[in-house]
């Protein structure tokens, strides 16, 4: 039975005119020196009349031998691809060139059109590298669209080498209407550095065809991230995209998030151990948030992120519908910040897809916390003090107008006053158009700009004065019902800046909180009720008010209120 089966797949596949074209010696660990050595292999090579592909990895070829398997190669026209990689090893590095120059001038004498050639894991250096030139320049490039040169030891030279190499392909096969269209570049742990990413970076921009980009681990730095980030902005097929392992710090991380606004069709993105910081998370979270649409994988692991800015990645991710997985281990959240990341994508209903934080590296180290809190709070009293003096002088100062001046000449309501020093008397005494006056003094696609006035209007409110509490609340509401209607309002921000300014999260810019007063926590507990808020970011403010906050201690009533109402509104949507 199972032969009558097998012989029927073997007339079908007869059929269907599927013929084997590849020739294989992987991984025999053969030590190839001379042409006596190759005798088997080259009658085998010249005996097959279609071959499309040859295996020669894990091997090891001498010169004599690469010349005696490219004899039997010059008249193979249909021949495609070569998996070359790990062919040389115990070889000297002077014997690689002529070996691979041997090998790619009988390809070019076949008349092959390669579509893949893999020489990854032979640690040939630059010198490697001009092995394959001529190769490469050839008519045999002209249709390449992958290219793997992983772990070659490369080096700068030979990045700039292979650059030059690539843009005279284009240039040349472009002129004969048929332009290199290579898709995937695989050229990691090659030393590249600054300088050979740069040379690489115009060589991409320039074919703009690349589907997956592999280069973990060559020392480059934010001037190379920046230059690969503008050549992957005109590749827009752009499924794949691996940087592991360089150091973008902020401002390859930002470089590389607006690049990314050009690539919808991006799938994998691994900037981990990359040191994108804070800044950097933050910029491509706001990137994933507005685009990206089949985004499956997201590393950003190992970068210095902080709590504020891993939580504004997992809102970022949270619409993400092809999304699979979300690395953000070994970053700097400490265990509260675990905790409010965990519990904030159990509550978007995205737990499953955040990796393990087992090698979280804690808060970053600051010794001077304790002492810059206490600082703080000594600010913050004479802030308030300095708040109520110049409030006497500006009541002071009005009776005496009152007493020395015209009626007709009173001094008009100031917005800017009552938001530089807030009180209830300043907010009425704007009138019926307060709500508009203060909308239109607030910069509402600052987030940080309107959670900061959005405060100071709460820092007014009385539960016990009906005037107050509606003119408060009416002010906050045309506020923020304009501001998340605003396009480019970033809700996340807001919510985060927020979180800032009433201590309840840290900062990397040192921001210094207020001090908390119930009028703030009675405003947001009406906020989030209304209809303008956004009910994703409810979760995120209940994991927050859910710790033990020596800022809120002042505000037991309110601050439990406020948590029901988050609770009651959460379970209704």
């Amino acid at each position: 039975m199972a032969t009558d089966i097998v012989e029927q797949l073997t007339n079908s596949l007869a059929k269907t005119g599927v013929v084997e074209v590849e020739l294989s010696y992987k991984g025999q660990g053969r030590k190839l020196d001379d042409a006596q050595s190759v005798e088997e292999m080259v009658k085998e090579i010249q005996d097959f009349d279609d071959l499309q592909a040859l295996r020669l990895e894990g091997n090891t070829i001498g010169v004599e031998a690469a010349k005696a398997i490219a004899k039997a190669l010059e008249t193979k026209s249909k021949f495609k691809r070569c998996y070359w990689s790990d062919m040389f090893t115990g070889r000297l590095r002077s014997e690689i060139p002529p070996a691979l120059n041997a090998l790619g001038d009988a390809l070019m004498l076949a008349g092959a059109r390669l579509t893949v050639l893999d020489l990854s894991d032979n640690a040939f250096g630059p010198d490697g590298v001009k092995g394959i030139e001529r190769l490469l320049k050839s008519t045999a490039c002209y249709t390449l669209q992958e290219l793997r040169l992983n772990n070659c030891g490369m080096g700068i030279g030979g990045g700039k080498i292979l650059a030059a190499s690539l843009i005279q392909c284009h240039k040349k096969s472009s002129a004969q209407g048929t332009p290199l269209g290579l898709k995937v570049f695989v050229a990691g742990r090659n030393r590249l550095e600054n300088d050979g990413a740069t040379a690489l970076a115009q060589a991409f921009q320039l074919m703009g065809s690349l589907e997956e980009v592999n280069m973990p681990q060559n020392g480059i730095n934010h001037p190379g991230v920046t230059a690969l980030a503008k050549a992957m902005q005109h590749n827009a097929g752009l499924r794949i995209l691996n940087l592991n392992d360089n150091t973008f710090t902020e401002k390859g991380a930002i470089a590389m998030a607006q690049a990314l606004k050009h690539l919808r069709s991006i799938q994998v993105i691994n900037f981990g151990d990359c040191l994108v910081r804070p800044a950097g998370a933050i910029a491509i979270a706001e990137t994933v948030s507005e685009g990206l649409p089949i985004l499956k994988e997201l590393n950003l692991s190992f970068g210095e992120i902080t709590e504020e800015a891993a939580l504004a990645v997992a809102q970022a991710v949270k619409n993400r519908d092809q999304l699979e997985k979300l690395d953000l281990n070994g970053n700097s959240l400490g265990e509260d910040g675990c905790k409010a990341l965990k519990d904030a994508m159990e509550a978007m209903n995205i737990g499953d897809l955040l990796g393990s934080l087992s090698d979280d590296e804690g808060e970053p180290e600051d010794d001077d916390d304790e002492d810059d809190d206490e600082e703080d709070d000594e600010d913050d009293d004479e802030d308030v003090d300095e708040e109520e003096e110049e409030e006497e002088e500006e009541e002071e100062e009005s009776n005496d107008n009152k007493m020395s001046t015209p009626a007709s000449a009173s001094r008009p309501p100031d917005v800017s006053s009552f938001l530089s020093f807030p009180s209830p008397d300043k907010l009425l005494k704007l009138g019926a158009k307060r709500a508009m006056l203060i909308e239109q003094q607030v910069d509402v696609s600052d987030a940080t700009k309107t959670a900061e006035a959005f405060l100071k209007i709460a820092s007014v409110y009385k539960e016990d004065s009906n005037d107050v509490k509606n003119a408060v609340l009416d002010s906050i509401d045309a506020l923020l019902r304009k501001a998340f209607a605003t396009p480019s309002f970033q809700g996340y921000n807001f919510v985060s800046s927020l979180l800032v300014l009433l201590g309840l999260l840290k900062s990397e810019d040192k921001v210094k909180p207020v001090l908390v007063v119930p009028g703030h926590l009675n405003a947001l507990e009406h906020v989030v009720r209304q209809d303008y808020f956004p009910k994703d970011n409810v979760a995120v403010l209940q994991a927050f008010l859910s710790r033990n906050n020596k800022a809120l201690e002042s505000c037991g009533n309110a601050r439990n209120s406020l948590q029901s109402t988050l609770q009651r509104v959460r379970s209704e949507g």
